[in-house]
């Protein structure tokens, strides 16, 4: 399967470098070395910092020979990576390629080297959504999304004590290895638990101090916790959409995981699913585009709560309410119809009704067709 930034990332690997960030065991390699002809971990062209040997070549700057593309795997977790790359580069730039993938925020981990602005695009690779798996999306692979998650390995495989034994292994992987490759935490431990308990807090608006009180810490010391948890792609939050004339009720923002199967609770999971493939589109049209794109959520000081909204440039695209079930349409959509100037409202669902409501701006539609309209 050929991933939705592949036609991208291909035609920008000829004006610049390009860097792919994304959670661990989310297919970046596998992309990568889709690039190579009879491509493969062996591939003189794949460089993995992982690899010891391969670890010495690098520092000894000795590259490959007639490899027109190369590709560094993992290096961001050495301490001066990118100088050592813009080296590599400044160097190379006019006969080689070069494609830098990692399990981390690659613009967030720059370790104190010299700025790499201007040399690379970035691109960040999501797991699968309903419209990458199928452009027709039915709701057997909505079903199939949401119980398997989007991760490549566990979703093709469909197995459930597969995908049971994936998820421990996984976030042991995140925390054991990636966590302490690129960050200083004494207490690995509690951040396990504060790792295994935040699928719980999806959807709400998070409260640090709440989590402080059960982990017994800081309130700044589990802020920068979930932090490094996002930088190491395993959980994301967003912040509250602020509109004119409405004042609203909080300043916490909401959690989500990469990995939606982590939610229990049904209407959860939907709605991280939802979140997720929100997103994607926002972080592909950016990544693409250029645009500002952002992922925020509606809560005023009366309660009422839209689940999302999606802006360009500052400027609200459309929101998103979620719902399990085919109801009417919910009250909190024709409450801020009449008082935003938010130009389209979606109501989604897992079923199959599909209704305007011109009055609202709003359209109460199932997850596989707005999945077909968003294009990603």
């Amino acid at each position: 399967m050929n991933r939705y930034i592949k036609g991208s990332v291909e035609r920008d690997l000829s004006e610049k470098m390009v860097f792919v960030g994304g959670p661990r065991q989310v297919g970046k390699t596998t992309l990568a070395l889709s690039y190579l002809v009879e491509g493969g971990e062996a591939h003189p062209a794949y460089l993995n910092w992982d690899d010891l040997a391969t670890r010495r070549t690098i520092l000894e700057g000795a590259l490959p020979a007639n490899q027109e593309l190369l590709i560094f795997d993992e290096i961001h977790k050495y301490k001066d990576w990118r100088n050592l790359i813009k080296g590599f580069y400044d160097k190379n730039k006019s006969t080689r390629r070069f494609l830098v993938t990692g399990s981390a925020r690659l613009d967030h981990y720059r370790r104190g080297g010299d700025s790499l602005q201007g040399r690379y695009h970035y691109y960040r690779l999501h797991p699968f959504s309903l419209f990458e798996i199928n452009p027709e999306p039915s709701p057997d692979d909505l079903e199939r999304l949401l119980q398997f998650g989007g991760f490549p390995e566990p979703f093709l495989k469909a197995n459930t004590r597969h995908w049971k034994r994936w998820q421990k292994e996984h976030r042991s992987r995140v925390i054991q290895e990636d966590l302490f490759s690129l960050e200083y935490v004494k207490e690995v431990s509690q951040l396990e638990l504060l790792a295994s308990v935040l699928p719980d807090r999806v959807g709400a608006p998070l409260s640090v101090n709440n989590l402080r009180q059960d982990l017994s810490v800081a309130f700044d010391t589990v802020d920068r916790w979930i932090s490094i948890l996002e930088n190491l792609y395993y959980c994301f939050r967003i912040q509250p959409f602020g509109l004119p004339r409405l004042r609203a009720s909080t300043k916490e923002r909401k959690l989500f995981m990469w990995d939606w199967s982590l939610c229990e609770d049904p209407a959860s999971r939907f709605e991280n699913l939802v979140a997720c493939n929100l997103l994607k589109y926002c972080h592909f049209q950016e990544d693409t585009t250029g645009d500002r794109m952002e992922l925020r959520f509606i809560r005023d000081a009366g309660g009422r709560e839209i689940d999302f909204v999606v802006s360009r440039d500052g400027k609200p695209e459309f929101a998103v309410e979620c719902k399990l079930g085919e109801r009417s349409l919910s009250k909190n959509i024709s409450y801020f119809a009449k008082r935003t100037a938010i130009p389209l409202f979606y109501q989604l669902h897992t079923g199959e009704k599909d209704v305007e409501v011109d009055a609202a701006r709003a359209r109460i539609l199932p997850m596989t067709v707005l999945a077909r309209s968003l294009g990603v």
